[in-house]
């Protein structure tokens, strides 16, 4: 493990001010009837992701779907347009007829696919953006084989761009106890007296090598906030209830409880690659995380990226530009002959001893119908995975 150090204080959030557009009830209630009357749009899953984030604050210190300024500094710098580290960009498409129908300066309705109005747009912007492009630039690949080129192919030619406000937030059905926003999670870290806090992200069902890295970082971190992302994923991704129920069965059984906090992120997933683990940082330093753990390929996908591709991002960077300390972690295995998870740092055995840990094997044993073994995962987690695997 490889600590890229940053000055250890309470944190600020990105930007230096948390984003707070959620409408209080009685401002909600007169938006409501407000946006009956307005123009609207439909926002896919993503959208409504980005929607709730945005208004929570998560995204701070965007306050709003992307300009055509920010737009071009993520894509082509990895900065907004005041030069603040930024690497993901955060947009609404919509097709050249929908745009058609809206006027610069009149508010927007933002919709659920069933109708629902969940906030508006304050619209002050359209733009055409290049497809194409943005795969290059972002996902470093134009193979629709990628699962984020490919969601980009479905999206529409034009881009809206303004500040939101959050009316109602999308259904986060069996998880809404752990839906903490950004300011919940300070105040939850504070009243615990965490000074030091490491976030850990993940799509994956819970594995040992997870455990591991966590508690390597728990013997230097005072608190860990397990926070996996329950937002939109593959369609051959673990159901997000599901992963759930294996991180809390994990956090019950195996960590102390007064050094864990268990959250949902209700982000969707980019499969980005080191891009989207800068940005998973990022948005990790606004829940209040002065550390974040970043392993193997992470928030990569297939073959595309290097295994060590966002540690090599993530030292680019200047000193503070990040404003959150990154746990860099090799790859990490199961070895038979320690009869424990290790690392080529730590363990003197070939690869014939070693067994690999990855959600990708786990996915692959539970579409076979095998059972995960202990050095894969906790017994009590491969119990959960294997009373859903038959209906997945």
């Amino acid at each position: 493990m490889t600590i890229v150090r940053e000055d250890i204080r309470p944190i600020p959030p990105h930007g230096g001010t948390l984003v707070d557009r959620v409408l209080a009830e009685e401002a909600r209630a007169e938006t409501l009837g407000h946006a009956a009357e307005l123009p609207q749009v439909v926002l896919d899953a993503r959208a409504m992701s980005d929607l709730e984030l945005l208004a929570v604050g998560a995204l701070s210190p965007l306050d709003g779907f992307m300009g055509s300024a920010d737009y071009r500094g993520v894509l082509e710098d990895m900065r907004l347009a005041t030069g603040l580290l930024w690497t993901l960009p955060i947009t609404l498409a919509v097709s050249r007829a929908e745009a058609r129908r809206l006027r610069e300066g009149r508010p927007v309705a933002l919709t659920a696919p069933w109708g629902e109005t969940l906030g508006l747009l304050e619209f002050v912007e359209r733009f055409p953006w290049d497809r194409g492009e943005e795969a290059r630039l972002v996902y470093g690949t134009e193979d629709p084989g990628h699962p984020g080129v490919a969601d980009l192919a479905g999206r529409g030619e034009v881009l809206l761009a303004g500040r939101v406000d959050l009316i109602t937030r999308p259904p986060l059905p069996g998880l809404e106890k752990f839906r903490l926003d950004p300011a919940q999670t300070r105040a939850a870290l504070a009243e615990r007296g965490w000074r030091t806090v490491v976030g850990f992200q993940t799509r994956n069902p819970v594995h040992r090598s997870h455990e591991y890295i966590q508690k390597c970082a728990l013997e230097l971190i005072e608190g860990l906030l397990i926070h996996p992302l329950v937002g939109k994923t593959r369609l051959d991704d673990v159901p997000a209830d599901v992963r759930f129920r294996c991180y809390q069965a994990l956090v019950e059984n195996y960590f102390p409880p007064d050094r864990v906090l268990l959250a949902a992120f209700p982000g969707a997933m980019r499969y980005a690659g080191p891009r989207e683990a800068v940005f998973h940082a990022l948005v990790r330093k606004n829940y209040g995380c002065t550390h974040f753990i970043v392993g193997r390929d992470a928030a990569g996908v297939g073959a595309y990226y290097a295994p060590y591709a966002a540690h090599d991002l993530l030292r680019s960077f200047r000193p503070g530009e990040l404003g959150i300390a990154p746990l860099l972690f090799t790859e990490t295995f199961f070895c038979r002959r320690c009869g424990a998870v290790a690392s080529t740092r730590t363990c003197p055995h070939g690869a014939a001893e070693q067994v690999a840990l990855s959600g990708t094997k786990v996915r692959e044993s539970l579409r076979g119908g095998d059972g995960l073994p202990p050095e894969f995962t906790r017994p009590e987690v491969a119990a959960i995975l294997a009373e859903w695997a038959p209906r997945g």
